[in-house]
């Protein structure tokens, strides 16, 4: 009986790494989304200043959202792949071997370095926007 106590637990780990998989690739879409409104927003803006210093910010602003739209989809793409990995384990019962928890582990502090670097990015973008217009 304990070695089925252990193996149902072990499977329970499994589905909360699938759990916050999809709960990485929801903020991952999020991230998508904010990021093109804050292009939108930059090129509205540019159809109205045009100044040479806010240019360059501009410049600065849109190979950032560029970058970071870059750096969601790699992580969104590993992020799905892992994820079907962990739907094989649950199917077949398996716990999460050492190559998906150090997977799971890397997922975690990328989705965390993004959400703390994009909301950086967004609150420094509305603070130069608020300093031209």
């Amino acid at each position: 009986m304990l070695h089925d106590s252990h193996k149902s637990d072990r499977v329970n780990k499994t589905e909360q790494f699938l759990q916050e998989c999809a709960a990485w690739l929801r903020l991952l879409d999020f991230f998508k989304q904010e990021n093109s409104y804050l292009k939108t927003r930059l090129s509205v803006v540019l159809d109205h200043k045009t100044d040479r210093d806010f240019l360059n910010n501009a410049e600065h602003y849109q190979n950032l959202f560029i970058l970071k739209d870059e750096f969601i989809n790699e992580i969104a793409k590993d992020a799905k792949m892992h994820e079907e990995k962990l739907k094989q384990a649950v199917q077949l019962r398996k716990t999460p071997d050492d190559k998906q928890v150090r997977q799971q582990q890397k997922l975690r502090n990328e989705v965390d370095h993004l959400e703390k670097e994009f909301t950086r990015m967004k609150h420094d973008f509305n603070k130069a926007l608020l300093a031209v217009l």
